[in-house]
């Protein structure tokens, strides 16, 4: 069975609503759309130093969709992020970290994104093997009352000590303490360009009032892409963002600058539209989104994973890093998820929609 076949008999009866459509919106003509020469079109008459671009190079050019313009990246920071037991327990195996390594190896991924503590235990076994993309900053879970706050778990020297490709953050946009994370994070990117690693930023929102009787706005499509705004202003090589859920954000919500007629020229209601508005936001794509997989919920995770890939991928995007639908299942089944989803953006009958 060829690979789009497979993919249409996943997405069943939604298979066209995904695989046909046409962003008329924004259209794909005004998008940089990945490709093999996407860091030469890109970066080559940028600031970014040539270090910098051979970074980059290594990230792009690794694993089983290297050389394509596209990303799959293996994150595992829930051991912090919503504590070890809770993120582990399904699968044990994974308290011992580098076995989060040899599935990022075994499934093909571009990198492996993790902790300070879990790659530098593996840096001398594994650094020349897969990009590691440190993740400098965490909130931590066990403070009590919880908080919702990024806290810099170590310096960036320290994640290029290790022979790490990249390093990661999160800002948690929205919050109180996002300007102070904007700037702690700007000052890290800056640096970390300097020692010539690459850098990519999880945009994240977060503020209570973010959540209305009416529906929870977190994920909204204008909120999510001036987040994503913001993340490229900073010098993000790659943005990270939850796939968007909604829109109306700043409307519904009743902050920030808008106007209907904004959303009636940039996007519908349709998720690869939506997810279009998030690629508009990186630069029109000159800086790639890779758009988070989620958490697991089971039996629906290929539907669920493979769904985003398409919609990612048709909207624009550069790719899915995906951690829990594959580390909290037995190491075979994550990597053949982690390959179905590869699948998607080496199918070159699924294209920009």
């Amino acid at each position: 069975m060829k690979t789009d076949e497979n993919i249409t008999k996943i997405l069943g009866e939604k298979a066209s609503y995904y695989l046909d459509h046409v962003c008329e919106k924004i259209t794909k003509d005004e998008l940089q759309t990945p490709s093999k020469n996407s860091l030469d079109k890109v970066f080559t008459n940028s600031n970014r130093n040539p270090q910098v671009l051979r970074s980059l190079a290594q990230l792009y050019n690794h694993g089983n969709i290297g050389g394509t313009g596209y990303l799959s990246i293996l994150p595992v920071d829930q051991g912090i992020e919503h504590s070890a037991a809770f993120s582990f327990y399904k699968n044990p195996d994974y308290f011992d970290p580098e076995n989060i390594i040899k599935l990022a190896i075994e499934a093909g991924c571009n990198g492996v994104a993790s902790t300070f503590g879990v790659l530098g235990l593996n840096a001398r076994k594994y650094a020349h093997k897969i990009p590691f993309i440190v993740k400098i900053n965490h909130n931590e879970l066990l403070t009590y009352p919880n908080k919702y706050d990024q806290t810099l778990f170590g310096k960036v020297k320290a994640a290029w000590d290790m022979g790490a490709a990249a390093v990661g953050a999160t800002i948690y946009f929205g919050s109180e303490e996002s300007n102070r994370q904007l700037k702690e994070i700007s000052e890290a990117f800056e640096e970390a360009h300097n020692l010539g690693m690459a850098t990519i930023l999880w945009c994240y929102t977060r503020n209570e009032a973010f959540k209305t009787k009416k529906e929870d706005y977190h994920a909204a499509a204008d909120v999510t892409g001036q987040a994503n705004h913001l993340g490229v202003t900073i010098q993000a090589d790659i943005i990270k963002q939850k796939l968007p859920t909604n829109n109306f954000g700043f409307k519904e919500i009743g902050f920030g600058k808008y106007d209907d007629e904004m959303y009636d020229t940039l996007t519908t209601d349709h998720p690869i539209d939506l997810c279009r508005l998030q690629v508009a936001n990186c630069y029109m794509g000159k800086i790639g989104l890779i758009n988070s997989g989620g958490g697991s919920k089971g039996a629906s995770d290929i539907v669920e994973a493979v769904t985003t890939a398409v919609i990612n991928k048709r909207a624009g995007g550069s790719g899915l890093i995906m951690g829990r639908k594959a580390f909290q299942k037995p190491f075979g089944e994550g990597v053949k998820l982690i390959n179905a989803v590869q699948s998607i953006y080496l199918d070159e009958k699924i294209n920009i929609a």
